[in-house]
Parts: structure tokens; C-alpha cells; sequence
């Protein structure tokens, strides 16, 4: 089309963006609904391929080549998919198999998967099948902490999550929150979205960047 002589519409989605995540600090990205908060933070992920993206994003101080960052790196979607037909364990125990380096033996594996599931506090559930969202299985609580535990067993050090604590009530997300910290406190890096979030959710966060 360029070469017919048609112009090209560029619509600005992002502008004058920065900003710091540190090691070990919960991050929140806040702001009303289309603001890009979520476009963000699919650019610092790596996971937005199309259009045009100016501006450079450094890890550790290095420029970030994102064939190396996929690996140090987990998204936690806010619309989770897990197969219905395994249980909690079985779907950590998939996704350690599948994205874990090859040099990391059997025995190594089962054992950060436990440690996971205690991390997220997913021990008592272990045995129970995902099921369906609303119909049988998890609750929506627990199936958003199944989330964050498939891309924990990765072993990521840096960690983004789309609104974790979406659909849920204000008890639901208080838990899903301490799990959140749980993973911080384990000296991960942690940036979550959030959208009008209650006062104990706020507090909940080390830092807030609004957009």
C-alpha cells in the first residue's frame, strides 16, 4: 500500500513512559479502564509484537533482548486457562516439565513444585481437580493462585500479573494478595495491574504507578 502512494495513520498509545521495578518490591500499574495499563506492561513483557515500539528497556542495566528475558520471566493472564481434567499438582507438575531447563532432574523438579504449592498455599489442595470456572473444581480464588503457581515452578525472577484480583470479593483478593506477597518477599520482582482497588489492596503495594 505504501508503495501506491497511501499514507500511514499512527495511533499513539503510549507516551513519555518511565520508570524502575526493583528486586523484591510489589509494584502496582493503576489507573481507569483504557488508560494502558495493560498495553504497558505487554510491552515490557515482550509480548506485543505488532505496531511500532520506540524507547529501550534495560534489565540489570543490560539492554533487554527478550530471547533471554522469556526465560527469566512470567505473565500471570487475569482470564486463567488450566485443563479441567487434572488436579492441582498434576497442572505444576506439566508446566515444570515443560518450561524448567532440561539439566534439572526428576526428583529437582518434584521438589520445587512442593515447595511452590506451599509458597502459594496450595498444599491443602493439592489432589483436587482444576474443573470448570463457576461450575465444578477451584473457586475463582484458588484457580488465581493456581495461576501464579504454574509460572512460579518456572522459576522466573521478574513476574507480571494482569489485574490478580478481578472478579473477585474483598476476602477472595485479601488472599490472593498475601499470596502475591509471598511470591515479593521471596525477592522476585512483582508488577500487577490494578483497577479501583479496595483501601487494604492499595496498602498492599510497595509502589504505585499511575497511568
Amino acid at each position: 500500500m505504501k508503495d501506491r502512494g497511501a499514507t500511514e495513520d499512527r495511533l499513539l498509545l503510549l507516551k513519555g513512559v518511565s520508570g524502575a521495578f526493583r528486586p523484591g518490591v510489589l509494584t502496582a500499574l493503576m489507573g481507569v479502564s483504557g488508560a494502558g495499563k495493560t498495553t504497558l506492561m505487554d510491552v515490557l513483557a515482550g509480548r506485543k509484537t505488532g505496531g511500532y515500539i520506540e524507547g529501550s528497556i534495560t534489565i540489570s542495566g543490560y539492554p533487554k533482548k527478550q530471547e533471554t528475558f522469556a526465560r527469566i520471566s512470567g505473565y500471570c493472564e487475569q482470564n486463567d486457562i488450566h485443563s479441567p481434567y487434572v488436579t492441582v499438582y498434576e497442572s505444576l507438575l506439566f508446566s515444570a516439565w515443560l518450561r524448567l531447563p532440561p539439566d534439572v532432574d526428576s526428583e529437582t523438579r518434584k521438589m520445587f513444585v512442593e515447595k511452590v504449592m506451599e509458597l502459594v498455599e496450595l498444599t491443602p489442595i493439592r489432589g483436587g481437580l482444576v474443573g470448570l470456572p463457576g461450575v465444578s473444581g477451584l473457586s475463582a480464588e484458588q484457580r488465581k493462585r493456581l495461576t501464579i503457581a504454574v509460572e512460579l515452578v518456572a522459576n522466573p525472577s521478574i513476574i507480571f500479573m494482569d489485574e490478580p484480583t478481578s472478579g473477585l470479593d474483598a476476602r477472595a483478593a485479601a488472599i490472593v494478595m498475601r499470596t502475591v506477597r509471598n511470591t515479593v518477599d521471596t525477592g522476585r520482582t512483582v508488577v500487577c495491574t490494578i483497577h479501583q482497588p479496595s483501601i487494604d489492596i492499595f496498602e498492599a503495594f510497595d509502589e504505585v504507578r499511575c497511568s
